[in-house]
């Protein structure tokens, strides 16, 4: 009896702390916002950085957008670094989804395919740039983050994976 009152606290924390995040996270400066998400970016695609793999992104324009935290960036490529912007003219591809589902596919438990066919991330515009990025996100590697970052992910993305089932209800019986 605990363990499903258990694991419906844990679907409800899941399901309702991106709610609960949408309006303290818009509050957050774009310079910090910028600043966490190049330190991440910068380490996540060092790799692909180095070796040049995203030329692809060079004068285009990929916006991200954490649909429930009511979040949006601007990411391009130049001079051999990623650009973070909070705006530009004009987006080539459009990458959204729920910070649930991003947390997963950060940390492997879905595939972007899965997640794409699902409807649960939705990417719109040129549709080879979005394969491109696609392809790229299928192959991050982890490599570059610390130990304890890669823990916590891992972690993090098995307890949210974990509170997105939603609980089987089981009657006792006398």
């Amino acid at each position: 009896m605990f363990k499903s009152v258990f694991a419906n606290i844990h679907h409800q924390v899941v399901i309702n702390t991106p709610k609960l995040l949408a309006i303290p996270s818009s509050f957050i400066p774009f310079s910090v916002q910028k600043k966490i998400l190049s330190d991440l970016l910068n380490k996540v695609f060092a790799e692909a950085l180095d070796e040049g793999e995203l030329i692809f992104l060079q004068e285009k324009w990929l916006k991200v957008e954490v649909t429930d935290l009511k979040l949006t960036w601007f990411l391009s490529f130049a001079q051999g670094r990623l650009i973070i912007a909070d705006q530009c003219d004009h987006e080539d591809v459009t990458f959204s989804g729920a910070v649930n589902e991003l947390i997963l596919l950060a940390g492997r438990k879905e595939d972007p395919d899965t997640l794409f066919f699902q409807r649960r991330l939705s990417i719109q515009g040129d549709t080879e740039l979005g394969l491109e990025i696609k392809n790229l996100l299928e192959n991050i590697d982890f490599d570059n983050l610390s130990p304890l970052a890669k823990k916590v992910l891992e972690r993090f993305s098995s307890f949210v994976q974990q509170g997105l089932t939603e609980p089987s209800l089981k009657t006792v019986t006398a």
